[in-house]
């Protein structure tokens, strides 16, 4: 019994299966295997991979006098350019069927060959013949040509749809200076900078990040100009960047920064493409994320995020009182709610008579001390702030405005806060706005909160522990191998001149010395002579 059992057993075994060949073929290829030579094969994996994915687009052709020739035109809705496709595709391989005439028709590989070199008008075109390399070109907005009898693939460069156009930063508005700002697109970002800077130099290379979006990632830098190490450290944080996503450069930025932990920024960014294109000039490295018109610059130090793009196009004596002002502001949105709560709660006596009097007379009905006071008007200019970014410009201009009037008069006449804490909070806000780099302003808004709660519970003594723990802190960083406080920390004379100050161009002949360590000499201007000859 058992006997027959097993034997009907094994008689099942081997009874041969119905076997799909198309589904072996499609099994055997796989996403990442290499084309068939047969059309309908290519043509199955196509639509499966693309399954219900209804901005695909196939176009099937028959080419030649007869229809000798099958082929296949594939590509993405949307991201392509449909009249480069329908004058310098589809029209000249439905048109020019002279050169493929049916006595011609031998070889297809031949066929191939002429309708590379021969049909197609368009600027760009490349051979594919792994899946998934056509794959990731038709979702890049490349259309995709497929010859029945060839296992290989016509990549065509059809990149087009809806992009916006080159218009002035939002974020980094100046008054003289150029008012082009980088958008989305990848090319034309690039192409900006290199309306710049004229020369064989500038590099740009290309990587791709991303396990889903496959986003790509142009190094720009000036060969014998940037520090070789840097480049490679920067290519090496991002091709070890392993995650399903990146949609705009602060990914980037986040996953490859030397502090992650830090309040302080260690990568700036800027939409201007004088300012990137300025700092290739001085030997850094330049990274353009497709999708993001913010690019970032690395290495970066401390002083950069307290410069402007203006600061180079006025007079150096502009400039210079200018950023004496701004290093003032940035102290003053920093230390000056920590400095009223530690006078009026620990230092009296640093006040004028006549000015403590009139501090201790507003304050006498405030119920709550300063630290209290000092938080909640804070507080209520911060969620004031996000409020009027958050809501439409129209309407987030008028309640900023409107709120903190209204609230910080109605907060006044109701006792809860002193009206010099109203007068502080408005300036230190003022002061935050004055600093050029958002995200340095951002780092200031946070350290703000801790240096008042020292200051609450020991003074100007907690005050000058909390700023000696920042100056250690900044001095400690390195971005890319290069100290954060340079050139401050470690010191370079060459280097102060670009600092508070900003010298005359006539006297800045070098770059900074640790962006730059070979190519130090940047100009060789002569002063200019006043004389008259």
């Amino acid at each position: 019994m058992s006997r027959n059992r097993f034997s009907r057993f094994f008689q099942k075994r081997k009874e041969p299966r119905n076997i799909d060949p198309l589904q072996v073929k499609n099994d055997s290829l796989g996403i990442k295997g290499l084309l068939s030579s047969e059309l309908t094969v290519n043509t199955t994996l196509f639509k499966d991979t693309f399954q219900n994915c209804s901005d695909i687009v196939h176009r099937e052709l028959l080419l030649g006098t007869e229809g000798v020739v099958r082929a296949q035109i594939i590509w993405m809705d949307g991201l392509v350019d449909k009249y480069a496709i329908n004058d310098n595709i589809v029209n000249p391989l439905l048109q020019e069927y002279r050169l493929l005439q049916p006595n011609d028709v031998k070889n297809p590989h031949e066929i191939f060959s002429r309708i590379k070199d021969n049909l197609l008008s368009v600027s760009e075109i490349k051979e594919q013949n792994r899946f998934e390399d056509i794959i990731l070109s038709v979702l890049s907005g490349e259309t995709a040509i497929l010859i029945d009898g060839v296992p290989l693939c016509i990549i065509a460069s059809t990149k087009g749809g809806e992009i916006r156009p080159v218009s002035e930063p939002a974020t980094e508005s100046v008054v003289r200076g150029p008012r082009q700002g980088f958008t989305e697109n990848l090319r034309t970002n690039t192409s900006l900078v290199r309306r710049i800077i004229k020369t064989t130099d500038l590099k740009m290379e290309k990587l791709i990040s991303g396990e889903k979006t496959k986003t790509n990632i142009v190094i720009s830098y000036i060969e014998g100009v940037a520090d070789e190490k840097v480049i490679d450290e920067v290519k090496d944080r991002i091709n070890k960047i392993k995650v399903d996503s990146i949609i705009e450069s602060a990914y980037v930025e986040e996953l490859i920064e030397d502090h992650p932990f830090s309040p302080f920024p260690q990568i700036a960014h800027t939409e201007r493409p004088d300012k990137a294109a300025a700092e290739l000039l001085e030997g850094r490295v330049v990274i353009f994320v497709e999708g993001s018109p913010f690019v970032l610059i690395v290495p970066s130090v401390f002083v950069q995020f307290l410069q402007s793009s203006e600061d180079y196009y006025e007079r150096y004596l502009f400039s210079f009182a200018v950023r004496v002002v701004r290093y003032f502001v940035f102290l003053v949105a920093l230390v000056l709610p920590s400095a009223y709560i530690a006078i009026t709660t620990y230092h009296q006596e640093m006040l004028p008579t006549s000015l403590l009097i009139s501090v201790a007379g507003a304050h006498e009905g405030v119920p709550f001390p300063s630290f209290i006071e000092a938080l909640m008007m804070e507080l209520t200019f911060e969620a004031l702030r996000e409020a009027g970014v958050r809501l439409p410009k129209p309407v987030g201009q008028a309640i900023s405005i409107v709120g903190a009037l209204v609230i910080g008069e109605a907060a006044v006449t109701a006792g809860i806060v002193s009206p010099p804490m109203v007068i502080v909070v408005a300036i230190t806000a003022i002061a935050s706005f004055a600093i050029p780099a958002f995200n340095i302003a951002i780092s200031v808004r946070m350290l703000r909160f801790p240096l008042m709660m020292i200051a609450a519970i020991l003074g100007f003594y907690g005050i000058m522990l909390g700023l000696m723990a920042m100056l250690i802190h900044l001095c400690s960083m390195r971005s890319f191998g290069v100290p954060y406080f340079t050139p401050v920390a470690p010191f370079s004379l060459s280097g102060m001149k670009d600092t508070i100050i900003r010298a005359p161009w006539w006297l800045m002949k070098k770059r900074p010395e640790l962006i730059s360590p070979k190519n130090k000499k940047r100009q060789e201007t002569p002063r200019p002579d006043s004389s008259n000859k």
